[in-house]
């Protein structure tokens, strides 16, 4: 089992228990909204960032994207790491519905997935190949037509989903993703095969 020093912030219980089942970590819970109203969470999980930074891995739907933006607020930028799941139609075995989006959650996510995903920023981890390094801007979005454009906001939705990301995060917040999150070689390949398929 994988080995993460830096904090885990994850929605509710099953989430963080989800979590550690592939990795041996500290995952704190924000008791999904209840974040909100707790003002010492708030400034403990500040706190624990300033120290290391934190890793921020919530559901895909709009509470997880409400959630992981609060976070925003309350934490230094440079010391979250977000960590997105991608949009899986399904339901929890434990849930007798879908969620309101009807997406797979945290706790949906396998146990491949989730160790994959996390795999970059174990104690373990091979350090980040720079020459596979992307530093897109607003500008090379633009460029590409992913911003700026008629259809750019479609474009950024289809790429998103290509990329494995939620669809309904911000330009700025997918831009921040990509630079972080994918490699080079992994954007021009999912790109070239969006052009091919007219998005």
């Amino acid at each position: 089992m994988m080995k993460i020093s830096r904090p885990i912030i994850v929605e509710g219980k099953y989430d963080r228990l989800k979590i550690l089942s592939v990795a041996e970590a500290k995952v704190i819970t924000t008791d999904g909204f209840g974040i909100f109203s707790k003002a010492e969470k708030a400034e403990f999980l500040r706190r624990l960032a300033a120290k290391n930074g934190v890793i921020v891995i919530t559901d895909s739907d709009g509470a997880g994207l409400i959630i992981r933006n609060y976070l925003k607020n309350i934490i230094e930028s440079d010391k979250i790491i977000n960590v997105y799941i991608p949009e899986i139609s399904g339901k929890e075995k434990r849930k007798k519905v879908p969620s309101k989006a009807g997406l797979l959650g945290v706790e949906g996510m396998s146990r491949e997935w989730l160790e994959k995903a996390l795999a970059p920023y174990s104690d373990e981890a091979e350090p980040f190949d720079k020459e596979n390094e992307l530093s897109l801007t607003k500008s090379d979005f633009y460029e590409m037509g992913l911003s700026g454009g008629a259809n750019s906001a479609e474009k950024r939705k289809a790429l998103a989903r290509a990329l494995g990301l939620p669809s309904i995060i911000s330009c700025a917040s997918l831009l921040y993703a990509i630079n972080t999150l994918i490699t080079k070689d992994e954007f021009y390949k999912v790109l070239d095969s969006l052009s091919e398929g007219g998005h």
